[in-house]
């Protein structure tokens, strides 16, 4: 193990100062690749201070010119492409075609910022009054913060970064201490691209390091993904502080299927959003509800005939359908779930506890350590299970049977996270009126995990999302900007009608 991580801090890779590290470690072997530096509060607010000189400039720069460095950017990303999957799938254990994925929606995102000139311009009205212009214009806020999770080490900064910079903040991220390294070399790819030091600071931490960024008064609004208990402890606390914030927690998404819905294809859309990247995802399907016990008893016959075929694999293994756990603390909580359930009643049709990856090895590398849990699937679970109360966050599916498409559209509307949600069937009106009813933030229809495209906006309800702006499309925009409205009157030939003491009137 010879890489350790520092931070990237005034356009450059530093060392830590903290001597606190943190062991980051390959999840598909178990083995330690890596350590990471753990800031301390005041090596978070001298990273600061160099987002606050640069924040300045940056906002004066033409958004024009501020969009080119992006377009650079982004085709450096796209060259060093490879690369980026390769060391994000060893320390997250996604495999190589999904952590190439997890990069290019997070470029889906900073090709929307591209569009910075048209989204921060403002609006404009002529003789409101006699001889009255008002016009707004949208300015950034000055410096401003993201905190991401683990599970998507280059979508979530670069949602987070590609807007705030391309509005003219300076941006501080504290990624996830568990994988660091891709974070780290997008900074370095910013400034290759000619970005200004200052404008995309790293700084890699624990608690420590997220409250510094919260209890710093120069930065100005939060955006954080993760856990919904994190989520609202930095919502609160952010607010309290003064700052905008946007935070998104945890979810549990259901899929409804309707008994006219093609059932294979649902089966495949179930089997792909349940265990892709190991559960790990936000959006990940994690409750089958099939309308009807003939549908339910159907889906549960083509669900067996598929999971038992899925391999567990290396991150790199090109065979492996998904990879490993991120941590042996994660793949232990998934196992405790599965033994709730287990003891709750529900029926475990197919067991992933302690099975390992399919095989012994990879490139002569042993996967006995790694991180691995293999595909598990319940039937008859109940809304009082924990397995359905809790997001496991794991490659666990639970069958949860419904006699009636409205006793399945009350499931996602009385659980506590409102994240995504989809339908699979063939009704028109039955599809549009699931739509029109379900309180959640993100709708798929026939589509099993619905992250919108980049140009709209994306944000779950209820315990799954606090604030009032989403991530990415207009929203991101006005999140990281501030409107001022300008009322102007020229003065040279108006006539001087004296003082006035009462409210405006605009004749």
């Amino acid at each position: 193990m010879s890489t350790v991580y520092g931070h990237f801090i005034n356009g450059e890779r530093v060392a830590g100062t903290s001597g606190r590290t943190q062991t980051v470690y390959c999840p598909a072997t178990g083995k330690a690749s890596a350590e990471v530096a753990l800031a301390t509060t005041d090596e978070v607010n001298a990273a600061i201070d160099t987002a606050i000189a640069a924040a300045p400039g940056w906002a004066a720069t033409n958004p024009q010119k501020r969009i080119r460095i992006l377009m650079k950017w982004i085709a450096l990303i796209g060259e060093h492409l490879d690369e980026l999957a390769e060391l994000l799938a060893l320390e997250h254990g996604k495999t190589f075609d999904d952590a190439k994925g997890d990069v290019i929606r997070g470029v889906d995102v900073l090709e929307f910022a591209l569009s910075a000139p048209h989204m921060l311009k403002g609006e404009f009205s002529d003789s409101v009054g006699t001889g009255i212009d008002t016009y707004s214009m949208r300015q950034p806020l000055g410096v401003v913060a993201g905190i991401t999770p683990f599970n998507f080490p280059a979508m979530i900064p670069l949602w987070k970064a590609g807007p705030a910079i391309a509005a003219g903040n300076a941006f501080v991220l504290k990624p996830s201490e568990r994988d660091p390294g891709v974070p780290l070399r997008l900074a370095e790819l910013f400034m290759e691209a000619g970005g200004p030091k200052g404008v995309f600071t790293v700084v890699n931490g624990d608690k420590e390091a997220v409250d510094a960024v919260l209890n710093n008064d120069a930065i100005k609004a939060v955006g954080f993904v993760g856990s919904t208990a994190i989520a609202q402890y930095i919502y609160e606390t952010a607010a309290k502080n003064g700052k905008r914030a946007q935070c998104f927690g945890g979810a549990k998404n259901h899929m409804i299927i309707m008994p006219d819905a093609d059932l294979d294809q649902a089966a495949d859309a179930l089997v792909g959003a349940a265990y892709g990247s190991a559960g790990e995802r936000c959006m990940a399907i994690s409750v089958a509800v099939p309308v009807g016990q003939e549908t339910a008893d159907r889906l549960r016959d083509k669900l067996m005939e598929r999971i038992p075929k899925l391999k567990v694999g290396h991150s790199l293994d090109p065979q492996a359908d998904y990879g490993p756990v991120i941590t042996p603390q994660a793949k232990e909580r998934i196992h405790t779930l599965i033994n709730e359930g287990v003891e709750a009643g529900a029926d475990l049709l197919i067991d992933g506890r302690d099975k390992g990856a399919n095989d012994a090895e990879f490139n002569g590398e042993s996967l006995a350590d790694g991180y691995y849990v293999a595909p598990t699937l319940f039937d008859n679970v109940t809304p009082e299970m924990s397995i359905y109360t809790e997001e496991i966050f794991g490659p666990v599916l639970c069958i949860m049977r419904a006699e009636s498409y409205e006793e399945a559209l009350a499931l996602p509307n009385e659980h506590v996270y409102g994240n995504g949600v989809a339908i699979f069937t063939n009704s028109g009106a039955a599809a549009r009126d699931f739509a029109q009813r379900v309180q959640v933030g993100m709708i798929g229809v026939n589509v099993p995990i619905p992250v919108p495209i980049a140009y709209h906006t994306f944000g779950g309800w209820k315990a799954s999302g606090f604030g009032d702006l989403n991530q990415h499309g207009p929203d991101s925009f006005r999140f990281y900007t501030k409107t001022k409205t300008v009322t102007s009157r020229w003065l040279e030939n108006a006539e001087n009608v004296g003082a006035s003491f009462v409210m405006p009137v605009m004749d």
